[in-house]
Formats: C-alpha cells, structure tokens, sequence
C-alpha cells in the first residue's frame, strides 16, 4: 500500500515543519485526534509516541490509534515514523515540508505498508479499505489543520 497526501500551505517552511512536527501540540489544534502522548521522549519529535485519532463516518466517530518510533531532520524538514504497534505495524510515513519559490511550502504525506499479517486478505484489506479509507482520509485532515495552524502562526509573525 502507497498512500500520498498533500497540501499547499500559505507559510513559511520554517513555521509549517514546526506545526507539523510538534505532535503533542496536534490534539489542540486538530479536533479528530484524540491523544497523542510519547513513551519514550528522547526530545522535540524524537522517540515512541502514541497517536490516536477519530476517522468520522458521517456523524460516528471510529476511533484508531497507533505506536511509532518518530524522527526527525529539522535541516531538511522530514519527519519519519515506524509503526511499531497498532494494526498498522510496520507501516513507514515520511512527512516533508517542501519550500516553493512563491514562498509557501508543499505539505506531502507518504505512507507505505504491505499491510497486516493477515493470510490471504492482508495486502487487499491495506489497499482497498485501510490505506484509503482510514489512512489518506485521516491524512487529509491532518494536513489541513496542520495547514491551517501554520498559515495562522504565519499571519501573527507578520
């Protein structure tokens, strides 16, 4: 499973990788997150940390959450993550902050998975339900908050 989400952001690199890589920040600033809490903090977006988010269905909300190792490189603006538990185990994200010359940046998204370790429907239910309904849809959202909260932190710098 490949899944890529992405976004124009109206702010400053700088400030969009600080919003999108401050993770514990995100419950106050994305509605559809639950919790996010680190189990082992090794400093700003470094070490094991929990996220948990609501993928709404209309007006049910399915809650989901994960574990993952979380990394960062602030000089090229990423952010990794391994899924180390969760449904999605084993999972890579890459989240990038790409500087454009009209002075936003391009927020992009990149999960990839083979999908659970369930024998025959593993890889399908990872393609076709999981990685399009769960994950881009929760990605989606993700990236436009963190969108709108940079544009916001942007607009006050000014």
């Amino acid at each position: 499973m490949l899944t890529i989400d992405e976004q124009i952001c109206d702010a400053l690199p700088d400030i969009c990788f600080q919003v999108a890589a401050d993770v514990e920040n995100w419950p106050k600033i994305l509605p559809h997150y639950r919790w996010v809490r680190f189990h082992e903090k090794r400093g700003f977006a470094e070490g094991v940390v929990e996220m948990a988010a609501w993928r709404h269905f209309g007006p049910i909300g399915y809650p989901t959450w994960w574990v993952s190792e979380m990394e960062h490189d602030a000089a090229e603006r990423v952010v990794r993550y391994r899924h180390i538990d969760g449904i999605t185990r084993g999972m890579d994200v890459l989240w990038e902050v790409l500087p454009l010359d009209s002075g936003q940046c391009h927020l992009r998204i990149v999960h990839e998975w083979t999908g659970p370790r369930w024998p025959v429907i593993g890889g399908l239910a990872a393609n076709f339900v999981i990685g399009p309904q769960f994950i881009s849809h929760i990605a989606g959202r993700t990236l436009a908050g963190v969108a709108a909260e940079a544009e916001r932190r942007h607009r006050v710098a000014r």
